[in-house]
Formats: structure tokens, C-alpha cells, sequence
């Protein structure tokens, strides 16, 4: 009797995940805004409680006091894709970045 062998294709490898190939893995990215010269607590309070969900103004002004008083604060944490566009939607609201970390 003839033995027929079968192959199998190979196993993938899992891939890396983290900063640098295009995934984080389970890490949140964080969305960081810095103290600036040119804009002014009413308008940093009111940018965030248009942007990040679940901040009305008065939580906008008590991160405000912290950017400014720190130099920055992170204003939302979760993921990625999420995050970008939080980051973009506030810089084109005017507010100062720090990249997307």
C-alpha cells in the first residue's frame, strides 16, 4: 500500500504588537493638549465639551485650570482611531498638541 503524505501550509506567526507597526495592542492612546499663550480658558473649556464626550464646560474649565497649570493634561484615553480624531477635531479647533501618545 502506498503511504500519501500531506502537508500542511505553515503556521503564522503572530505578529508584534505596539508603537511603530501600525497596532498598540491593547494600549489606550492618549490624547494630550498643552498650555499656550494664544488661547483662553473659555475657549479651551468650550472646545473640549464640543470634542470629548461626557465633558460639559465646567469639566472643560477644570481641565483647562490643569493645562495651564501644569503646562498640559490628557483630555481622553482610549483607542486609537478614536483618539486621532479627538486629537484632530481639537487642534482644528485651535487648541495646542502634544502628538498623540
Amino acid at each position: 500500500m502506498a503511504t500519501v503524505e500531506t502537508t500542511r501550509p505553515p503556521a503564522a506567526k503572530p505578529r508584534p504588537k505596539g508603537p511603530g507597526d501600525g497596532t498598540d495592542g491593547d494600549q489606550p492612546a492618549h490624547v494630550i493638549v498643552l498650555n499656550d499663550d494664544h488661547n483662553t480658558f473659555d475657549h479651551v473649556a468650550s472646545t473640549l465639551a464640543r470634542v470629548i464626550p461626557g465633558v460639559d464646560y465646567g469639566r472643560g474649565m477644570q481641565m483647562a485650570n490643569r493645562i495651564h497649570n501644569t503646562g498640559r493634561a490628557r483630555v481622553w484615553s482610549g483607542e486609537r482611531e478614536r483618539a486621532e480624531l479627538y486629537w484632530e477635531q481639537l487642534r482644528d479647533g485651535g487648541l495646542t498638541m502634544a502628538p498623540l501618545a
